[in-house]
């Protein structure tokens, strides 16, 4: 396995500037993306607290998913801060949104 020491490959291997501004820039705007679509349950939450409970699936669904990368991206050989920061608003919004299914 690969170590990120956060070098980029000079020479013949090379990786162009501007791929790496690409990366980089599409990096922070998956995280966003994904941190959106955990801030997008307070709709749910919502009609949880006002009597109109959703689904149990899908939120406890996305809680383990989020749970699952959050572990895979602290686990790495370097941590990949994108992947974890984006994943934990959707450990907490996915739990908050089971348990307030049953509190109505």
């Amino acid at each position: 396995m690969r170590i990120d020491t956060s070098k980029y490959p000079e020479g013949e291997d090379a990786v162009s500037a501007d791929r790496i501004r690409r990366l980089k820039l599409l990096s922070k705007l998956a995280t966003v993306m994904c941190i959106a679509m955990y801030i997008s349950y307070i709709p749910q939450i919502i009609s949880n607290f006002s009597g109109q409970p959703v689904g149990f699936l899908q939120p406890f669904v996305a809680m383990v998913n989020a749970s699952l990368w959050t572990g895979y991206g602290w686990n790495k050989t370097y941590k990949d801060w994108p992947v974890i920061i984006s994943n934990v608003p959707g450990i907490f919004f996915g739990l908050f949104t089971v348990i307030t299914i049953y509190i109505h």
